[in-house]
């Protein structure tokens, strides 16, 4: 499939947006509350003066997805997310590792951020998805495609909602 991008206008300023997005207590009501996760935990976090990384763990509440994917995937497809992020380069790098077809299907991709205003920033994402699987590849690569771009669009609102109550 290929690269798929993403944007979307966040609410707040740079320095907000980062703390959000790394922040625990977030995430959590992100995940299970905001995109319905059956499961999400975040397995680990770190931090030193140069670079963040994070790995969590998720199983993904999949909405209209084709019958052969769902037969393929599974009751229990999760996925393993790694990421880390250069303070000095600002960008999100991450890899998704699914519990099913790992080694035949890869997704990664990557997250910046930029001002567009006083407390305005646009997140864009960049993700390369890709299924080799003998007959049904194309098929999952847009129900993967068509899940993630779901699950940023959902984000995205989330997020700005979450915003707008820290303001009240």
């Amino acid at each position: 499939m290929g690269t798929v991008k993403i944007s979307h206008d966040i609410n707040c300023n740079e320095e907000t947006f980062w703390q959000l997005f790394f922040d625990k207590e977030f995430n959590d009501k992100l995940y299970k509350e905001g995109l319905e996760f059956p499961e999400y935990v975040n397995e680990e976090q770190t931090e030193t003066a140069s670079e963040i990384k994070r790995r969590t763990r998720g199983r993904p509440k999949l909405k209209n997805v084709p019958g052969p994917v769902a037969k393929l995937l599974g009751d229990k497809f999760g996925y393993v997310e790694a990421g880390s992020m250069s303070k000095q380069e600002k960008v999100w790098r991450w890899k998704l590792t699914p519990s099913t077809l790992a080694e035949k299907m890869r997704q990664e991709g990557s997250l910046r951020i930029e001002p567009i205003g006083d407390n305005k920033v646009r997140r864009h994402v960049e993700m390369l998805i890709e299924a080799k699987v003998f007959g049904v590849g194309g098929i999952l690569e847009s129900t993967a495609e068509k899940q993630l771009r779901d699950g940023w669009n959902d984000s995205a609102t989330f997020m700005n909602r979450w915003i707008e109550n820290l303001k009240k």
